[in-house]
C-alpha cells in the first residue's frame, strides 16, 4: 500500500511540475552558440506579454528570449519595430538613409519600410497595410537575440539582423543600409 501511494504522490508531483513550468515566466539558462539573426512576421497581433517565453544566454555572453508564439519587440533607438513567430520574423523602420527598390505594380499598400524572412524563403521587402512598430513592445538590448523555431532576430548597434537557421536566408536593416539574403 505504501508503495502505490508513493507511486501516486511522484506521478502528481511530476504532473504539477510539468504544468508549472507550462504555465510559468520564470526563465532557464543554457548555454548556445549564436546564430545569425531571423524574425518573421504576421499581421496577427502581437504578444508582448512574454507568455511562453524562455531564456537562454549566448556563448558571448547575450540573452537569447525564447518564445513561440508571434511577439512584438523593438530596437533599443525604438527605428525599428519587429514582430517573430515560428514561421516568420518582420522589422519595419521608421527612418532611414537608403532607397528601396521601387514598389512592384501588384502592391496595393505601403511598400520599402519592412523586411520579412520566412523559415524557408528568402528575405524580402513587404507590401503591407499594417507597421510591426508598436512603441508599447519590450526593448530588444544590443547583443541580445530574439528566437522563434528556426528564426533568430540579434539587436546590434549596428541594426537588427533576423535569419533563418533552416535556409540561411535572412537580412540585416539599419537607418544607415539593409542587405537581404
Amino acid at each position: 500500500m505504501k508503495i502505490r501511494v508513493m507511486a501516486t504522490f511522484v506521478v502528481v508531483a511530476s504532473a504539477s511540475l510539468v504544468l508549472a513550468a507550462c504555465g510559468s515566466s520564470s526563465s532557464t539558462s543554457e548555454t548556445t552558440t549564436a546564430a545569425p539573426a531571423e524574425t518573421s512576421s504576421t499581421t496577427a497581433a502581437p504578444s508582448s506579454s512574454g507568455a511562453h517565453a524562455s531564456t537562454s544566454t549566448t556563448a558571448a555572453g547575450g540573452e537569447v528570449r525564447h518564445v513561440n508564439e508571434l511577439t512584438a519587440f523593438m530596437s533599443p533607438t525604438g527605428n525599428l519595430g519587429c514582430y517573430i513567430s515560428p514561421d516568420s520574423a518582420r522589422c519595419d523602420i521608421r527612418e532611414r538613409n537608403w532607397t528601396p527598390p521601387a514598389k512592384p505594380a501588384d502592391c496595393k499598400y505601403d511598400y520599402g519600410h519592412g523586411v520579412e524572412v520566412t523559415r524557408t524563403a528568402p528575405a524580402a521587402f513587404v507590401c503591407a497595410g499594417d507597421s510591426a512598430i508598436d512603441p508599447s513592445s519590450h526593448q530588444l538590448a544590443y547583443g541580445h537575440a530574439i528566437q522563434a523555431g528556426v528564426l533568430r532576430c540579434t539587436s546590434t548597434e549596428s541594426g537588427m539582423e533576423c535569419t533563418s537557421t533552416e535556409s540561411g536566408h535572412g537580412f540585416k536593416i539599419s537607418r544607415e543600409s539593409y542587405h537581404l539574403s
